[in-house]
């Protein structure tokens, strides 16, 4: 049997649809009920709903087999696993944003960057070849450049409507991310064949999703 871990919230609806399109019996997730664990009627996989970086975790440790989880996520992560598959869905990005007149990729002198996504943050930076200020927040981060915490700020921009109504503007586009699929190493050897079978089915779901 395979375990796969789904991020919850953004991710998981989409998931759970693209499962559904690929003849996988998910009926008990979309019933969850108080279960924690669900079969899958029509397959040998059971799945469960962690948050992000406990999906990276799971799958790290191979309690899951096979993770979905967003690009954010691993980009911030140093687990090992194996990173198999772009599924295309959950897309956004990471910006660079701040106030109108505060670009600070044209300010001289210390930068103060706040953000979410330190690691994300800091490779960003060091290819413009600027040494910054990393400030981690784990709230809103809209608030911190206008309450002057910091010159600008990384995060994740999906519509751009909140950055919009605080007065902010989006400087620079950091990088694209969607949701990936990963597996555990020493699954991806064990069960290489019913992990090699529900990838070509995702893929197969996501080809006629195109057409």
């Amino acid at each position: 049997m395979l375990a796969m871990a789904l991020t919850k919230g953004r991710l998981e609806k989409q998931s759970v649809k693209l499962l559904e399109q690929s003849g996988y019996g998910i009926e008990a997730l979309k019933n969850k009920g108080r279960a924690l664990v669900f079969p899958d009627s029509k397959k040998d996989i059971s799945y469960f709903l962690v948050k992000a970086n406990d999906c990276v975790t799971y799958v790290e440790h191979g309690v899951a087999d096979i993770g979905v989880v967003g690009k954010d996520t691993l980009l911030e992560s140093n687990a090992q696993f194996y990173e198999v598959m772009d599924l295309g869905i959950g897309k956004c990005r990471f910006i660079l944003a701040s106030l109108p007149e505060k670009n600070v990729l044209k300010k001289q002198g210390h930068i103060k960057i706040g953000t979410k996504y330190p690691a994300v943050t800091k490779r960003y930076f060091k290819q413009k070849g600027l040494d910054v200020e990393i400030i981690k927040i784990d709230g809103s981060v809209e608030l911190a450049p206008i309450l002057g915490l910091c010159d600008a700020v990384v995060d994740i921009m999906e519509t751009g409507t909140t950055l919009k109504e605080n007065g902010l503007v989006v400087f620079d586009t950091v990088c694209e991310i969607s949701a990936r699929i990963i597996v555990n190493k020493a699954s991806f050897r064990l069960k290489r064949n019913e992990i090699q079978a529900l990838l070509n089915d995702l893929k197969q779901a996501l080809k006629e999703v195109e057409l």
